[in-house]
């Protein structure tokens, strides 16, 4: 009986990979095996990145706040105190687009936050 080796899927799994892997260089867009690492690297990464992306935003969030802020003569920290006392609900990404779009909103949040916090 002749050995069957799956050809065709093999063949199939194998084009995935490489598939997966264009745009990468050299050798590791052109051998399967280089070509595997190189891709599960890539998909531990990207999936880290994603992670660490909200996390970069917060932190563009906070230095547009905190910016924003230091305009009407209060700290970052003392407005978001502040704002929690006051009962503003609103969250650090809403807080800096105000900031940016509304100014004179953004003036009238700090003045309730002020107002809070004596």
């Amino acid at each position: 009986m002749s050995r069957a080796t799956n050809a065709p899927a093999s063949r199939r799994r194998r084009r995935r990979r490489l598939d997966r892997a264009k745009g990468f260089y050299g050798s590791r867009s052109k051998l399967f095996r280089m070509a595997t690492e190189s891709v599960d690297r890539a998909m531990s990464m990207a999936t880290q990145h994603r992670r660490k992306k909200k996390v970069e935003y917060r932190a563009l969030w906070i230095v547009r706040l905190t910016a924003a802020c230091r305009q009407h003569d209060i700290s970052y920290s003392r407005f978001m105190d502040g704002a929690r006392k006051a009962g503003i609900e609103l969250n650090r990404k809403m807080l800096s687009e105000i900031a940016i779009h509304d100014p004179d909103g953004f003036a009238q949040i700090v003045e309730q936050a002020k107002a809070a916090r004596s």
